[in-house]
């Protein structure tokens, strides 16, 4: 079992009993994903389709959801207690107590003796995207080897949790770190001087959790997931990507004892319509901590070449790098950022397609042939960049593609295309073992990209492989 680290307090005791929920079997508007990798770390994620765009309330999505996610949960003979992480998105960020109180009544300290798991929450155009009020993913492992962080009470270095969560868990060598907000520890309100100041002070904020598990945001970072509130001005964004390199860079320089010990780190920005307390920035970092982790010595040893090629007509170009970030532990971990923009869509498709960003249509007139072509081509880099780093597609924890709600794609129809394209992969190659299923965690977004300035890639897919 794992240790927990508690500060100040004993977590809260909550409601055992979980929500009763009638006829559960009868909603048909269920779309359940489940992505299950050969390294006994899995994603489950759930959504309520709803076309008609006339979603109920958060109490019914909400719990159905939860419920769902428990009964395949159950399936796999797991329960809540084998959750690392959960992102729980909602449609409407002035329901956040509300999906606080349903969640406890089924994610509780009493359930979950090694800690309850981390958690990012942010409100999502779910029903702009025709889907439910409550879309809820969750990072599962099969065994309860993790330790967590809990601050339970207000403090003076680190904020408390603003709902029952855990401020991260570290399991296997990855530090799962809950978003952090802009919040000042000891009064834990947010801190005064707009999104640069919030972006400063939520960075502080997390490293003041990596240093209880003896890291440093400066030089364990694997991927910085920034979620940005649409409340930002646009002539501020590029100011909140400056201050977050400032102060990782002030951080690193601060800290010349601490090796790094993953390369440069991947950064995505996503734009949203709301976080928690009004806040402007959410910050997400994902570390690499490998006191637990035996390192593989040595380069890759001769990767076996792609094989998308042969089948969709791709050919490696100069221009592909410009798609990725990517941060690589050799034998131990592969963190893939791929930004298809409408440039590289352009020539993914070989026609014109407009790029004028003042162009609000400019998405809109994305064909559907075009989106497919997109999903093609997502699959052969994501094939050739795990490829060429010595890892499978059975490495796989998951893969998230973040859809903006302008490409007029739904959350279902991107899904199948995904599955499509990496079935086409596995009838053409030897690597994929038979039976390995691809399931894609498909999360709308207002816009998403590798800079705060410009968050309006076509498609932004994020892939975490480890062995």
């Amino acid at each position: 079992m794992g240790s927990v680290f508690e500060v100040q307090g004993e977590c809260p005791q909550s409601e055992t009993s979980t929500a009763e929920i009638t006829d559960l079997d009868g909603v048909m508007q269920n779309s359940i994903c489940i992505s299950k990798s050969y390294i006994n770390t899995f994603s489950i994620c759930c959504w309520l389709q709803n076309t008609c765009k006339t979603a109920g309330g958060l109490d019914e999505d909400l719990n159905i959801v939860l419920r769902q996610i428990e009964s395949q949960l159950a399936g796999y003979g797991l329960s809540w207690k084998h959750v690392l992480y959960i992102h729980l998105y909602i449609a409407d960020m002035n329901d956040f107590t509300r999906a606080n109180e349903i969640y406890v009544k089924y994610i509780t300290q009493e359930k979950c003796p090694s800690g309850v798991p981390s958690r990012s929450t942010v409100e999502l155009p779910l029903l702009q995207a025709g889907l439910g009020k409550a879309y809820v993913e969750v990072l599962v492992a099969n065994e309860q080897s993790k330790n967590v962080l809990h601050v339970q009470s207000i403090s003076s270095w680190a904020p408390s949790c603003i709902g029952p969560y855990s401020q991260a868990t570290l399991h296997k060598g990855i530090l799962h770190m809950a978003g952090q907000l802009g919040l000042d520890p000891p009064t834990m309100t947010l801190c005064k001087g707009g999104s640069t100041a919030e972006m400063e002070q939520a960075l502080e904020n997390c490293e003041a959790v990596a240093t209880c598990f003896d890291c440093s945001i400066s030089t364990s970072a694997i991927l910085f997931a920034v979620y940005c509130s649409s409340s930002i001005p646009l002539s501020e964004r590029q100011e909140i990507q400056d201050k977050h390199n400032s102060v990782v860079n002030r951080m690193r320089l601060l800290q010349p004892e601490k090796p790094n010990k993953c390369g440069d780190p991947i950064f995505l920005y996503v734009l949203v319509p709301a976080l928690p307390k009004s806040a402007f920035v959410e910050v997400k970092p994902l570390l690499f901590v490998p006191k637990d982790v035996e390192l593989a010595n040595g380069t890759v040893q001769n990767p076996s070449p792609s094989v998308a090629a042969s089948c969709w007509g791709f050919q490696q170009e100069s221009w592909h790098d410009s798609c990725l970030q990517k941060c690589v532990v050799s034998g131990t971990l592969c963190a893939v950022l791929l930004s298809i923009t409408n440039e590289n869509l352009a020539t993914i498709c070989s026609e014109s397609v407009s790029a004028d960003k003042n162009d609000e249509g400019h998405q809109n007139s994305i064909q559907k042939g075009h989106v497919e072509k997109v999903s093609k081509f997502c699959i052969y880099l994501l094939d050739r960049v795990i490829t060429d780093n010595g890892f499978s597609w059975e490495d796989t924890v998951n893969l998230r593609v973040y859809l903006p709600t302008s490409l007029n794609t739904t959350v279902e129809t991107l899904s199948v295309m995904y599955k499509i394209a990496f079935n086409e992969l596995a009838e053409i190659g030897q690597r994929v073992r038979t039976g390995t299923e691809l399931i894609v965690n498909v999360v709308p977004v207002l816009g998403a990209g590798r800079a705060a300035a410009s968050m309006d890639d076509v498609i932004t897919c994020e892939l975490l492989a480890q062995k």
